[in-house]
């Protein structure tokens, strides 16, 4: 049986701490803009949010995150689009765009952004979705 994938499920929300807020802006607005999801990100002066992604300075002397993210990518162009915007705007290769052995179709680039975290962009090969995004409404208790 094939693997599904199903988006809000499981994860919601992550929070990374950077120690610099403004570079940090710069490398994820361009991301997000090569992903076709600029629209996502929402900036004030103390930290800055996209979905489920919640990113504010580290406290003084405080230690900034280092985890593994994954974004989604529609195709192969727009990992190629992500893979550039953000060498453009600050990140380290870490693994140019290509097919990867993870499963047949995995085609993704990975890139560290301003503080060290692995930040990838993948599309997981030709797929139908059941819907484009789960939106979560509150309810009044």
């Amino acid at each position: 049986m094939p693997q599904q994938f199903h988006v809000g499920r499981l994860i919601d929300h992550l929070h990374l701490r950077v120690a610099d807020l403004d570079a940090s802006k710069r490398f994820y607005r361009a991301v997000f803009t090569a992903l076709g999801r600029a629209e996502v990100l929402n900036e004030a002066a103390d930290h800055f949010s996209a979905d489920e992604l919640w990113v504010d300075r580290r406290d003084a002397g405080g230690p900034v995150s280092h985890v593994h993210l994954a974004f989604q990518a529609a195709d192969p162009v727009m990992v190629q689009a992500f893979h550039q915007a953000a060498l453009a705007a600050g990140g380290t290769d870490h693994g140019g765009p290509g097919e990867r052995h993870y499963h047949p179709g995995y085609y993704a680039a990975f890139v560290l952004d301003p503080d060290g975290n692995n930040i990838e962009a993948v599309f997981h090969g030709p797929n139908v979705r059941s819907a484009p995004s789960v939106v979560v409404s509150a309810v009044a208790p």
